[in-house]
């Protein structure tokens, strides 16, 4: 998958969590920016894949925390955790 598939999938991330709907609690919202920040900085610079392939376990557990009230997020999650995995970033 290329980068700038990538950059697609945290761009519908971001869009997913500001859909409609209840909003995500303020810790959940601040975790998910805070990963999301993460890996757009590893991939504008080209550093090591290691600290973004650190970052799914972290994207994994929002995405289960996110299931019930926000699925399509939980989906989104997921696609950019298989994204980067196959990326092997």
């Amino acid at each position: 998958m290329s980068q700038e598939s990538l950059r697609d999938l945290l761009v519908r991330v971001r869009e997913r969590l500001n859909e409609g709907g209840d909003a995500p609690d303020p810790e959940s919202r601040h975790l998910l920016g805070s990963v999301m920040r993460d890996i757009e900085r590893r991939l504008g610079t080209g550093a090591a894949a290691e600290p973004v392939m650190a970052q799914a376990p972290r994207l994994e557990s929002l995405a289960v925390k996110f299931e019930a009230g926000h699925p399509k997020l939980a989906e989104t999650l997921r696609e950019l955790i298989d994204a980067l995995v196959k990326a092997g970033i």
